[in-house]
């Protein structure tokens, strides 16, 4: 049984009876009735009368089925003149998400959880981060990207948590398109920064960038400091530029580490290595945020962290790339779950079939940690710009009420689109086509099928033996 019931905001929710997860939160009524008729739930309806909440449920209309069938006739006759003006586009229905069709629930909004990390899908088919955090009633935001169109899709999913308009945190992680484009505005669409107030801003303490999306991003963030955020360069958290302690607390035991690596004050060649790291700490339970933190980074953050414990979170570093999450630092944080923000089979940077994002080599290192990789995208038709959800927007949550044998917080994996981790999906095992080089395209950019000539067909990814 499932009850339906409108909440303080005005929009309805559907939760299953006896729980305190929303299964779903819709903007009206029809559409929560809508939902469970698609779903096959049977529901009730809670309505506050007075002091009282009453249950109404929906099997008490079969009482009156002389009244019935008439109102039926009427409202096929209704449904029927609609459906013609819906058809020629008279009316537009909004776009209803009624999740896989599978039996598992995959909620849109995670509520009862004291802290959730949100690995958000981007609106277009390109690979970037953008990370939001919801720790109490603390809202933070990590990175924006891919591109500036991207900000409507954050904004969106991000207003779902945070009420007040306020992120207490925004961290840059560093100066590339694909992490802060969507921080900054345009004539015709408001970014992050216009879009709430920031009480504290955390970015990179270096960078080569002089691009356009750079510039923006450090015309904005100086208004929003102007109109009183309080902002820290990473290398103002250690050494001798020490403005403040880089442990900051969240409340209710919660804390949010910016972890020291060298690439904060020493120049490389690499824009990814000067990513801003992070480490959220509830429940006793540690959460991993690299950026696009490259090989050299990696290393120089296992020495100067000797002591960085072990994470049940991981959040690949550079999308899942083979020059990120390297051995010297997956040895000591020993995964448990790892999530990659990328689309996945994308040819935005290559034509290499185990290069593309998540590659082969990233799974060759993980495998051995665990198998409960997630992917927030997939990349269908780049070229004509198709893209759907592989996992969708990734939620990994826990709350003090479940507790694990040792005391630590129960932590679960909620996705939009399913929960299937990647190597049992379908892009995975997908059988493709390439050349002694291992590229999935000829000369002139067309994609090899199984009648191209000199191809061999090959599994996107293959999971090694080794592997948990």
């Amino acid at each position: 049984m499932y009850i339906i019931s409108e909440r303080e905001d005005g929009r309805w929710q559907i939760k299953k009876k006896g729980s305190s997860r929303a299964t779903k939160i819709c903007d009206s009524k029809l559409e929560a009735i809508a939902y469970c008729q698609k779903k096959g739930y049977e529901y009730e309806f809670d309505v506050k009368v007075g002091n009282s909440n009453i249950n109404i449920n929906t099997k008490t209309v079969k009482k009156h089925k002389k009244l019935f069938i008439p109102l039926f006739i009427i409202l096929a006759l209704i449904l029927g003149g609609l459906g013609g003006l819906i058809y020629f586009g008279v009316i537009k229905l909004p776009n209803f998400n009624f999740g896989n069709g599978g039996e598992e629930e995959h909620p849109t909004v995670i509520e009862g959880e004291d802290f959730s990390i949100h690995f958000l899908e981007l609106g277009n088919k390109y690979t970037g981060d953008s990370t939001y955090i919801k720790a109490g009633d603390v809202d933070i935001l990590i990175d924006a990207g891919s591109r500036q169109d991207s900000a409507d899709t954050i904004i969106n999913y991000v207003n779902q948590y945070c009420k007040d308009g306020k992120l207490e945190y925004l961290i840059a992680t560093h100066a590339h398109q694909d992490h802060i484009a969507a921080f900054s505005s345009t004539s015709s669409r408001k970014g992050i920064f216009a879009s709430y107030e920031v009480e504290t801003i955390i970015d990179f303490g270096m960078t080569n960038s002089t691009s356009s999306t750079y510039k923006n991003y450090v015309k904005e963030r100086d208004a929003e400091i102007a109109s009183g955020a309080t902002h820290y360069s990473a290398n103002e958290l250690f050494g001798s530029n020490k403005k403040h302690s880089n442990v900051f607390d969240l409340g209710d035991g919660t804390t949010l580490t910016v972890l020291e690596q060298e690439f904060y004050t020493k120049e490389s060649d690499d824009e990814n290595n000067y990513s801003v790291c992070t480490m959220f700490t509830n429940g006793g339970n540690n959460y991993l945020l690299t950026g696009d933190l490259e090989k050299e980074g990696e290393e120089s953050l296992v020495e100067l962290n000797p002591n960085l414990p072990h994470c049940v979170l991981f959040k690949a570093g550079h999308h899942g790339s083979k020059t990120s999450s390297n051995e010297a630092l997956l040895e000591m944080i020993s995964p448990e779950i790892v999530t990659v923000c990328c689309c996945a089979g994308s040819e935005e940077y290559t034509d290499y079939n185990y290069n593309m994002f998540p590659t082969q080599d990233f799974i060759n290192r993980v495998a051995k940690y665990t198998d409960k990789i997630y992917v927030t995208s997939l990349s269908v038709d780049y070229e004509n710009n198709k893209f759907e959800s592989l996992n969708g927007n990734i939620v990994v949550s826990s709350n003090k009420d479940e507790l694990n044998e040792n005391g630590t917080y129960k932590v679960s994996v909620n996705c939009s689109n399913n929960n299937k981790i990647l190597k049992e999906s379908d892009w995975f095992n997908e059988i493709v086509y390439v050349d002694s080089k291992g590229s999935m395209f000829d000369s002139n950019g067309n994609k090899y099928t199984a009648s191209s000539s000199g191809v061999s067909a090959i599994p996107r990814r293959t999971w090694p033996s080794y592997g948990v």
